[in-house]
């Protein structure tokens, strides 16, 4: 189902001014107002996942992403556990997930999620990234098991979709006679739409992050460090109720150019130009909002640095609507040698669309290494972030702006509302 949110198609509208913002109600559940129905949002990834399963060859879809598994069997455990490869979800045609997880947490999900049918929470294990070694056998009764459980559904016969695999349960999967194909592909279609209930828990996270770059201006004096800020985003986005910061990057001065991609313990200093990005999510739904600063002070080439990042960014937020490819949005971005890069490859990420749910990078990829080869029509009920970057001409300042936007029957709208329409200049003297 697509969601039922629209905007007006205005300039104004599209860059965010002007218009009714979509809902960032309070993060707690109350009698008064309509806020996420969590029951509605489970029934919606699990029917979209089972849809893109019937559309297939694949007899069950085998998941190990945990975004895929959160969004088939809405459970979570992530920090240490969530990527070592251990939790997996088995999808199977006519049939409800089950999930083996780590330890207690199965136990857990018996108590606590209903949704599921107990006898589908089990314990597993599979070796916790190679940790205990394929020889011990965990992978092996591991198919095994699935096995028996695809024979008793009647699937025994149709190939398994596999998202992400270590290689040596891949080995084992084929040594047993399963034939794999590939279901991560089949997923990120089926994740790319979001309900009206992801939009409002992306909104929510957004307007977190709003916050968090009002107690940084407030912060970004001389004499504080990268990790600083970083140590004061994390403190905030988990007072807030963030269930995951995944990075903030804090580049500034000299660092800027070129992007890092990262955060060190370098001490501001007056007048530096200042990026920072900060990823994180809320009941899943994650950020990807950067937002440039110049602290103090600004010089020319950092202020005309910026404006030129505005225009890509403004272009592009003007472009975006239902119909149109993404090698369209990509081409009103400058060429890789434009801006001072061998190549498209070396530029990634630079001028740079893509996807926000579960996961930071999900569908669609805006970009000139990708989209002007095998463009993407965007949809209603797509939901991603823009990126442009602008090097100064003193040779080491740069700029960095991002906008999260809801694609809507009638066009775009701007989630991520911290002013970013002029350089803001932190503390100014």
């Amino acid at each position: 189902m697509t969601p039922s949110v629209e905007t007006r198609t205005s300039p104004q509208t599209r860059t965010g001014a002007g218009s009714a913002p979509l809902p960032a109600p309070g993060h707690g559940g109350v009698d008064f107002e309509q806020r996420v129905d969590f029951g509605r949002l489970r029934d919606y990834r699990l029917g979209r996942a089972r849809a893109a399963l019937e559309s297939s060859e694949c007899g069950a879809f085998l998941l190990f992403d945990f975004y895929n598994i959160r969004y088939v069997t809405q459970t979570w455990i992530g920090g240490a556990l969530g990527d070592k490869m251990t939790r997996y979800a088995l999808l199977p045609r006519g049939g409800e997930p089950v999930l083996w997880d780590f330890g207690s947490a199965a136990k857990h999900h018996q108590l606590y999620s209903p949704w599921l049918a107990p006898e589908n929470c089990r314990a597993g294990m599979l070796g916790l990234r190679g940790a205990i070694a394929p020889a011990v056998g965990l992978m092996e009764s591991a198919v095994r098991e699935l096995k028996g459980l695809l024979s008793d559904a009647g699937l025994a016969d149709l190939p398994v979709g596999v998202d992400i695999v270590e290689p040596p349960f891949l080995f084992e999967m084929q040594r047993q006679g399963l034939k794999v194909l590939d279901a991560q592909q089949l997923m990120l279609d089926a994740r790319q739409i979001k309900s009206v209930d992801e939009i409002t828990l992306l909104t929510q996270a957004a307007a977190m992050v709003d916050g968090v770059y009002q107690d940084i201006v407030e912060a970004l004096k001389p004499g504080v460090r990268e990790n600083e800020i970083v140590a004061l985003a994390n403190k905030r986005l988990y007072e807030m109720g963030s269930d995951q910061v995944e990075a903030v990057n804090a580049v500034s001065g000299e660092r800027c150019n070129p992007h890092p991609h990262n955060f060190s313990d370098r001490i501001i200093r007056p007048g530096d130009q200042a990026f920072f990005d900060i990823i994180q999510s809320y009941n899943g739904y994650r950020t990807c909002y950067y937002r440039t600063f110049s602290v103090g002070s600004a010089t020319g080439p950092q202020r005309d640095a910026y404006a030129r990042a505005r225009q890509w960014m403004d272009a592009a937020i003007e472009a975006v609507g239902p119909g149109v490819g993404t090698d369209a949005v990509a081409r009103l971005w400058p060429a890789a040698t434009e801006f001072g890069f061998a190549d498209e490859m070396a530029a990634f990420g630079l001028q740079f669309g893509h996807g926000l749910g579960l996961g930071l990078h999900e569908r669609p990829i805006i970009s000139r290494l990708n989209s002007l080869c095998a463009p993407v029509e965007i949809q209603p009920g797509m939901v991603f972030a823009l990126e442009t970057y602008c090097p100064a001409s003193d040779g080491f300042s740069a700029a960095r702006i991002e906008e999260e936007v809801v694609i809507t029957e009638r066009g775009a709208h701007v989630i991520t509302k911290f002013p970013a329409q002029d350089l803001f200049i932190a503390n100014e003297y």
